[in-house]
């Protein structure tokens, strides 16, 4: 499948490339020693044959390294220790507490 690859703040095109499962939003995707943070996903329809089929998807894009301590967690990833009671959950945010990171050295580290 045609998979577009779009920036998020200007919508402008950074490539295309073809991939048989495009990934959900915050996962992150390597295309030639490039790293990238999904942000969105938009469906792009046909219609053949009297029925709409998905012709091709456009993934919004932030260039950006994933982060050393971001795990798999769940849905997507997260970034630091998702069993803490402050992570956010998030692979944008690591926590309200202590954004920097990293979580070991928290003082505010505690379980769920």
């Amino acid at each position: 499948m045609l998979v577009e690859l779009r920036h998020v703040s200007g919508d402008y095109l950074i490539n295309r490339i073809d991939l048989e499962d495009p990934p959900h939003p915050g996962r992150w995707l390597l295309v030639k020693d490039e790293s990238f943070l999904v942000m969105q996903c938009r469906h792009r329809y046909a219609l053949r044959n009297g029925r709409y089929v998905m012709a091709s998807v456009a993934l919004m894009v932030k260039p950006q390294a994933r982060p050393a301590d971001a795990t798999p967690w769940r849905h997507g990833w997260v970034i630091g220790d998702p069993n803490c009671r402050f992570n956010a959950r998030s692979p944008l945010l690591r926590c309200a507490v202590w954004p920097e990171g990293p979580c070991e050295t928290c003082s505010h580290h505690e379980l769920r």
